[in-house]
């Protein structure tokens, strides 16, 4: 993590020349003095059945390939200026693909990879990424592992401590059950940044806020870890939700967490089965309508830019 870093002028890199960007407060500003606007959670892919066998027929519309070209149309679309492109399919060709379309793409700001955090060789692999300044964080998907425990095992967790002094953020991808194991994951790691990845997935579509509120409280407790407002859309009723249904889940993660802890993705294109981008963003920019200026500068960006290093 980069923090602290006020008045520090940095130069963007990557494809065409953009303004340079200013570090004022914990904020990442332009030279006119804007907050960056960043999706802190998308996703890019050349797809395949049998490399995204979890596309399942009622995602039949993601059986296609999402490029930076798209994702910078959609981005225009909601006025984004930058994201960060996470990890689809556990491969490190995958990881590696995303880096390198990353250092072609300057709206692409940073990536969440995946390494094989569990295996004896994730020292030496990682050795392989020194230098690649956008790779901010990594990412396993606890959520399909067949151990429900898979998070506790020594294995991973030994991963995980490698990781400390790495600079690398952990990103926790869960269903809402696993949140108490979570709890005793982060707290053997109090130095290791965390950010929590769609709210946990909670039932939304069948309106359940517990003992999922009650743990998500418990969670954020741990000073160390943040929470993304990514992915609910997919959790609620594709066809049916509304804002409405959303308020629920959306006041215990801000009562929670608190605004400055929060950061908005779109988990885009998985989330174009239930909405468009521009209106994911448009239904969190009414919800924080009445939040001050710098709590919406943190969630729509500010944040992102701190934990990630932007």
């Amino acid at each position: 993590m980069q923090a602290g870093l006020v008045g520090e002028w940095i130069e963007s890199t990557g494809a065409g020349a953009v303004a340079p960007i200013l570090r004022s407060g914990g904020m990442c500003v332009s030279a006119s003095g804007r907050v960056e606007t960043i999706d802190a959670h998308q996703h890019l892919w050349r797809y395949s059945a049998g490399e995204y066998g979890w596309i399942d027929d009622a995602m039949a519309a993601l059986r296609r390939d999402f490029l930076p070209s798209d994702l910078t149309a959609a981005m225009a679309s909601a006025g984004i200026d930058g994201t960060i492109a996470v990890q689809a399919r556990q491969s490190l060709d995958e990881t590696r693909w995303l880096l390198d379309s990353a250092d072609g793409t300057d709206a692409i700001r940073g990536v969440v990879g995946w390494a094989p955090i569990a295996g004896a060789e994730f020292p030496g692999v990682m050795e392989e990424f020194d230098g690649r300044a956008k790779l901010k964080g990594l990412r396993h998907v606890i959520q399909d592992e067949r151990d429900p425990h898979y998070i506790l095992r020594e294995d991973f967790n030994s991963g995980i401590r490698t990781m400390v002094d790495s600079g690398l953020v952990y990103e926790i991808l869960i269903f809402e059950r696993h949140l108490a194991d979570a709890i005793h994951f982060v707290d053997q790691h109090p130095r290791q940044p965390f950010v929590l990845d769609h709210i946990a997935k909670p039932l939304i579509a069948a309106g359940v806020l517990e003992p999922w509120a009650t743990r998500m409280r418990q969670l954020a407790q741990r000073p160390n870890v943040w929470c993304k407002l990514s992915g609910m859309v997919n959790e609620a009723n594709w066809k049916t939700w509304t804002p409405q249904t959303l308020k629920p889940y959306l006041d215990v993660v801000v009562e929670a967490f608190g605004p400055l802890r929060l950061m908005a993705g779109s988990d885009w294109p998985v989330s174009l089965v239930a909405t468009t981008y521009a209106q994911w963003f448009e239904v969190l920019q009414n919800y924080f309508a009445g939040f001050s200026q710098s709590e919406r500068a943190a969630i729509f960006g500010g944040t992102a830019i701190e934990v990630y290093g932007l």
